[in-house]
């Protein structure tokens, strides 16, 4: 490691470095034409799978193209579309690839069907939280494995959004042992929906218009959604009596911008990285605006006498947990694609909670 002197001495070595590249640049363009920056206007469509103006995941969206035509002086015009506006939430990833849009938001789970790696993308069951996850994809080899795969494509994915963790969901019956999943419909997606099955749960896919009507009348006895915030907004507290925490299923799920790769490239470098700098803001903006909100929420769920907010048994989470990690060895074995990023995120997994486990984990058990 290096000491503190010779990082001092480094440190000022590189500083002088820059000072005199500063001064032979400046020398190198005097007198030299300035680069051509071009002015032309760029209309986009951005497509999502939120409906219009949903909270956070879609006002987040508009975000982004509000600061993209800011800070490009309305060079770059992104017009977004809600879900059903334009394209069906779930056609997404297909208008983008073929350049119906040029640039759409989601989360690349809800491409598993058509690309079954994509799921580690945004969340795996009990596997990295948000910070993790960004940390993985933006630093442990994530990044690099996302585009590789979307590549074949034409889509270039950007970070734009964590859920952070979320709640277990909404039952209409207590689950105090692994015997309580035995036949519980539950609408559940993704990955999750095989650990349920797999032990014993019936997991039903709802459509999210679809979910309180369908557990207001029984059709399914259990369901999941998001976290507080948008649990309250959908008023699953006046038709299920207990909420369940913690979310298992989804410990910190990544919201992506795609683009389709050929707009992108046909674009002046400024507006390229325009795009870049603002999907990194939104997702930062997007995690601490669902931190907040969740919180304030949860608040007025505590108050409410009608529901009773309850924890998973450790046994009934080290279960799911045991089937999680039997799940995904047998799907990497069976795909080298899955293996491949399954890899590197369980190597990322195991390094950096070495260092969480004795940090993160240790100061929340003391707060």
């Amino acid at each position: 490691m290096m000491n503190r002197k010779k990082f001092i001495q480094t440190a000022a070595a590189l500083s002088a470095g820059s000072l005199l590249a500063g001064c032979r640049a400046e020398e190198s363009t005097q007198g030299k034409a300035p680069a051509i920056i071009t002015n032309k206007k760029y209309k986009w469509f951005m497509v999502t799978t939120w409906p219009p103006n949903f909270p956070v995941m879609g006002t987040s969206c508009q975000l982004f193209a509000r600061k993209v035509y800011e800070m490009s002086g309305g060079q770059l015009d992104i017009k977004v579309y809600g879900a059903g506006e334009l394209i069906p939430a779930l056609e997404v990833f297909d208008a983008v690839s073929s350049g119906t849009a040029q640039i759409g938001h989601g989360a690349a789970y809800y491409w598993t069907g058509k690309v079954p790696a994509t799921q580690f993308f945004t969340t795996v069951p009990f596997g990295l939280n948000a910070s993790e996850q960004t940390a993985w994809i933006n630093h442990g080899g994530g990044i690099e494995l996302w585009r590789k795969i979307y590549d074949r494509y034409h889509l270039r994915p950007f970070l734009s959004g964590n859920t952070a963790l979320q709640m277990g969901g909404w039952f209409n019956k207590e689950i105090n042992s692994m015997a309580d999943f035995k036949s519980l419909k539950m609408r559940i997606p993704g990955l999750a929906s095989r650990i349920l099955k797999a032990v014993g749960a019936t997991p039903v896919l709802v459509a999210g218009g679809e979910i309180y009507t369908n557990l207001e009348r029984g059709v399914i006895d259990a369901t999941e959604w998001v976290g507080p915030y948008h649990d309250q907004l959908m008023g699953f507290q006046d038709i299920a009596k207990y909420y369940y925490t913690p979310g298992w299923h989804e410990p910190g799920s990544t919201m992506e911008l795609i683009v389709h790769s050929k707009a992108f490239d046909e674009l002046p470098t400024h507006l390229q990285q325009i795009i870049e700098v603002c999907a990194g803001y939104c997702n930062d903006w997007a995690m601490s605006e669902m931190l907040h909100k969740n919180a304030t929420a949860l608040d007025e769920l505590k108050n409410n006498a009608n529901i009773e907010i309850r924890t998973f048994s450790p046994e009934i989470l080290d279960t799911l947990k045991k089937v999680t990690d039997e799940t995904l060895q047998a799907l990497a074995d069976a795909d080298e694609e899955i293996k491949e990023v399954y890899t590197s995120y369980q190597n990322y997994k195991q390094m950096i909670h070495q260092y969480t486990n004795v940090s993160e984990k240790l100061y929340y058990t003391r707060m």
